[in-house]
């Protein structure tokens, strides 16, 4: 009886080792599993940070400044205004000596070459003879400064335009001058003076 219950014992001391050496295989298994399922986890939580973490932005372009428009320049006028005030006043003065001494020689030579070569002294005695007749005194552009109607420019021809008027009393004197070129200096091309009656008090 002790012999069997001898070898009955060896069967079962066994089979508990077995049992307890799957146990510990299992657990080792479980172990390595749960490692590698933590890697691949550390990995894809890895690898979706790294896919939503932004990129660098590139700096914005600088933003162009809006230029100011420029104004459109005028052009700018052949003369001063203080050369024109004396090309108007001597002009006017010198045509005013023409009238009260009746001699026009002095106004021809001053002009141009060709205002002398179509005019002569006494064409211009008679051009002026209302004036002179009249007794119309200018001697008024020596004491007021002329009211330009046009800013002094240039004609097509390159002549210089003088268009304006003294607001003198009781007659207005009206002027409308052409002056040319000629050795750096601007000389008399063409000439109008008028001076019309003041508007009546009906008017």
């Amino acid at each position: 009886m002790a012999v069997a219950a001898s070898m009955s014992d060896g069967p079962a001391y066994r089979g508990s080792g077995s049992r307890n050496g799957c146990a510990v295989m299992l657990r080792w298994l479980t172990g390595v599993l749960l490692i590698l399922l933590a890697a691949v986890l550390a990995w894809s939580l890895t690898s979706v940070l790294a896919q939503q973490k932004p990129s660098p932005s590139k700096p914005a372009p600088a933003q162009q400044q809006p230029q100011p428009q420029q104004t459109q320049q005028q052009p700018a006028m052949p003369v001063s205004t203080e050369q024109a005030l004396y090309l108007v006043r001597s002009t006017l003065l010198t045509l005013n000596d023409a009238n009260q001494s009746g001699n026009y020689t002095v106004l021809r030579d001053l002009a141009a070459p060709d205002f002398q070569a179509r005019n002569t002294a006494a064409d211009l005695a008679q051009i002026f003879s209302d004036l002179r007749r009249r007794n119309v005194d200018l001697y008024g552009a020596a004491l007021l400064a002329p009211q330009l109607t046009a800013v002094p420019a240039l004609d097509q021809r390159g002549f210089l335009h003088l268009a304006g008027y003294f607001p003198t009393q009781p007659l207005q004197i009206n002027f409308d001058l052409l002056f040319q070129a000629v050795a750096k200096q601007w000389r008399l091309y063409g000439i109008s003076i008028s001076t019309p009656q003041p508007p009546s008090a009906g008017r």
